[in-house]
């Protein structure tokens, strides 16, 4: 599978509208980066943040999901506490061909501080803004910036078309916007 190149990622987000809004270059100038890249695409992190809070001791249940185990933040920085988690969503909505999955990978500035992000490909035919899964590992306070880079994606083509797409199977997460919470 070829990993897709700066030329074709900016090629599909003007043509094919794949990822809104879309930066045709790496912003860097006192933030931390995002925007096109020589392989891969960083996405931003929005300011809504579902922080996970012991304060209703709720189960976590990915079959029963209890909102009430989350405290919602709109916020430019996001204090994530020690030890703990937090849901976000990307800024860019992204709109995946049929011949691409994609894989996201944390940025270095965040690994680097204990702070590791999980995302699940993007598979083909999805849509939608990507729910971020952020882990603060450290036994200290960590701060996570809002509109900045958070994670790269890179595009994978596949060497033969899938027979059944996200969108043909109406994955329960097609076009999904904002923060979305486990949906079974």
């Amino acid at each position: 599978m070829p990993v897709k190149s700066d030329g074709w990622i900016t090629r599909m987000a003007r043509e094919a509208g794949m990822i809104s809004p879309f930066e045709e270059s790496q912003v860097r100038e006192g933030v931390i980066s995002y925007g096109v890249s020589s392989y891969g695409y960083d996405i931003r992190v929005a300011d809504e943040f579902r922080i996970f809070t012991n304060v209703n001791t709720t189960l976590v249940d990915p079959k029963a999901f209890d909102p009430n185990s989350l405290v919602e933040v709109d916020t430019d920085v996001c204090i994530i506490p020690p030890n703990s988690f937090a849901l976000a969503r990307t800024v860019e909505y992204f709109r995946i061909p049929r011949n691409i999955i994609t894989v996201c990978v944390g940025k270095s500035t965040y690994a680097r501080c204990g702070i590791i992000v999980n995302v699940t490909p993007f598979e083909p035919e999805w849509e939608g803004h990507a729910t971020l899964e952020i882990s603060n590992t450290t036994p200290l306070p960590a701060k996570v910036y809002a509109n900045e880079g958070i994670a790269q994606v890179l595009f994978l083509e596949t060497d033969e078309v899938c027979q059944v797409s996200y969108a043909d199977k109406k994955g329960k997460y097609q076009a999904q916007v904002g923060v979305v919470l486990p949906r079974l």
